[in-house]
């Protein structure tokens, strides 16, 4: 169950594809098609290739996919959820093939307006009432002003039982509307009581931009200093990140995240000139926040206070740096102050603060040794082995010996002695990180667990570029090709899909494993026209018939079939023409080769000598 088929059709068929990957990847035309680097493993020189027509394929790591795949796996998000993201931004209302399901995604926009309804009216109350002056106080102690209010959609939630319920119940939001929204609760009279009372209200955004819940910060003394919406169907803290929303194209064309314990840290740094900062929801970073940073870019910035930097998270995060391919690094900030206390009081300190950002690793190790003795023997060695079990963790050998290096001139100590200690702290058991990508299953239900790496493919580059003619400018090609002319069972699977598929799109759907890697290689590779279009034709013909026919001699001369030598006459015809390039006469021989090919093949299949059109016998002498 879930959208109609046709209506994933139309969200395929009128999503520009270069323009959604380029909100993400900076792209460069070259040919046909566009280039950069590729989102979903680390390098530096682009082989990350995407075609107007519809599909992307990266000839690195060999991600691709479509559009819908590209969401799924930059956002993680299931099949239904990408499809409804992209269906948004084309302006297509699905359709859904069981009732309930349309009444779920009814719900959940309906949550959503009550939401969007409720930072309204109390961004309102913020900038007009008169019950909100403590919070614009408050503000103004923090070195915001209205505008900043303004900028970030601040509000302020009454010191009362129920403002904003009856606010929302005028407006026509049901009371399951509201408590399902997580703005209220039912209270032992059976009344709703609104979640939020005395509180500066920071909304929270999901990755579209849509409303979806609170932080509110107390303004007295009553209750938690910092509370949050709590889960709802629209509302899971694990998996939001605030300010992403108007961070992410800032941390894309940066490359760079700034990641911070507070709201107002992200406020501080985005009004210092560092608008690509962001904060958890008041929770603990997890796997889904870092993978979520991962796809937008490989650098992150960690602005805590330095015994936060330095506690359990930093575990985490070396962890990530390693799984996901990060480089994460501590800002310079002074002991005991965040973000947003440099913005009260030296603002002009929080963009060196991220200039002077230090690697993981380098922060780590001189934690170890400002807490450490080093003004005795013992205390240097504890120091040396604390430090070198952290650097034993890093995957590179030439760092690790860097810092070793860096540690004996810091502990006077022999760097053989630490770098023997490194080693055998390399060698003590700890959990070793699996590089896989993320899975791309095609429907709900289906299984979300990690495929294995894919291989790169070998076909022969002769056959790799007939196929891509026959993807790009078929009338080069559809007069004379026959699967029989494939020697390689990928490739003639390929060729196979592509003459008995509508288009592109159907044949890669109704494909599987390294036929479906091959046809979204092949969607994106431009075929290379060096030649006018006559000339390339005869190549092509020449190159794919000229392997298959010198099988098709070596098995007549074995097997003593007189025609041997017709064929090998024109064989000769098609290297001479070749060499000398008359590439006329080399196409007419070459045709002739065709046909006696073709004829074998489909002779050999009539005499039940395989269903691969004759190629069998030609694959079993290869």
């Amino acid at each position: 169950m879930g959208i109609l088929d046709e209506d994933i059709a139309r969200v395929r068929d009128q999503t520009d594809i270069v323009a959604f990957i380029s909100e993400s990847v900076a792209l460069k035309h070259v040919g046909q098609r566009y280039s950069g680097l590729c989102p979903f493993h680390q390098e530096k020189t682009p082989s990350f290739s995407v075609n107007p027509d519809g599909y992307y394929y990266c000839f690195g790591c060999q991600a691709s996919g479509d559009a819908i795949t590209f969401m799924r796996e930059t956002e993680h998000l299931d099949f239904v959820e990408a499809v409804e993201r992209l269906a948004q931004r084309s302006g297509i209302t699905l359709r859904y093939d069981d009732k309930s399901v349309q009444k779920d995604r009814s719900r959940r926009s309906r949550l959503v307006e009550a939401v969007t309804a409720a930072v309204a009216h109390y961004h309102t109350l913020l900038l007009e009432s008169s019950d909100g002056g403590p919070a614009r106080k408050y503000l103004r102690g923090r070195g915001f002003d209205g505008d900043a209010a303004r900028r970030f959609v601040l509000g302020y939630s009454p010191d009362e039982w129920d403002v904003l319920s009856r606010h929302l119940q005028q407006q026509k939001f049901s009371r399951d509307d509201i408590v399902s929204a997580g703005l209220a609760f039912v209270n032992k009279a059976n009344r709703l009581q609104d979640q939020f009372r005395g509180r500066l209200m920071f909304p929270i955004y999901d990755t579209r931009g849509e409303a979806v819940g609170f932080g509110g910060r107390a303004l007295g003394d009553d209750g938690p200093k910092y509370k949050n919406s709590p889960e709802t169907p629209i509302y899971q803290k694990s998996r939001l990140l605030y300010g992403l929303n108007w961070a992410k194209a800032d941390i894309v064309a940066r490359g760079e995240a700034v990641i911070c314990e507070g709201y107002t840290d992200v406020m501080a740094y985005a009004l210092a000139g560092a608008p690509n900062a962001v904060a958890t929801c008041g929770t603990a970073l997890a796997d889904d926040h870092a993978k979520m940073l991962k796809n937008l870019a490989r650098r992150v910035i960690l602005a805590y206070d330095g015994d936060a930097a330095g506690a359990g998270a930093a575990d985490r995060w070396y962890r990530w740096e390693q799984e996901l391919e990060l480089e994460v690094r501590v800002a310079d900030l002074p002991a005991g102050k965040d973000p947003g206390d440099l913005w009260r009081d030296t603002p002009d300190q929080l963009l060196p603060s991220l200039e002077r950002a230090q690697p993981f690793l380098q922060f780590r190790v001189d934690r170890v040794l400002a807490a450490a003795d080093l003004t005795t023997i013992e205390g240097r060695a504890r120091a040396a082995e604390a430090a070198a079990r952290m650097v034993a963790e890093h995957p590179s050998e030439l760092v690790r010996d860097q810092y070793v290096i860096q540690l004996a001139g810091s502990l006077d100590l022999d760097a053989d002695g630490v770098r023997s200690q490194v080693t055998r702290a390399a060698m003590e058991p700890r959990r070793d990180p699996q590089h896989r990508r993320p899975s791309r299953p095609e429907h709900e239900g289906e299984s979300e667990q990690s495929p294995e790496p894919v291989e790169p493919l070998r076909v022969d580059r002769r056959e790799l570029d007939v196929l891509r003619w026959a993807v790009h400018d078929p009338a080069l090609v559809a007069d004379w090709l026959d699967e029989a002319l494939f020697l390689d069972p990928v490739a003639r699977g390929a060729y196979d899909l592509l003459v008995s598929s509508q288009d592109m799109h159907q044949a890669i759907d109704a494909a599987e494993g390294p036929v479906r890697h091959l046809l979204e290689r092949l969607a994106v590779e431009d075929p290379q026209a060096d030649d006018e279009p006559t000339t390339v034709r005869a190549r092509l013909i020449v190159n794919t018939v000229d392997p298959v026919a010198k099988r098709m001699l070596a098995r007549m001369l074995r097997d003593g079939d007189e025609r041997a030598s017709t064929v090998k006459v024109q064989l000769d015809a098609v290297a001479h023409g070749r060499e000398v390039g008359d590439w006329s006469r080399a196409q007419e021989a070459a045709m002739q080769l065709v046909r006696w090919v073709v004829t074998e093949a489909r002779q050999s299949a009539q005499n039940g000598e395989g269903a691969s059109g004759g190629n069998t016998r030609v694959e079993q002498e290869a």
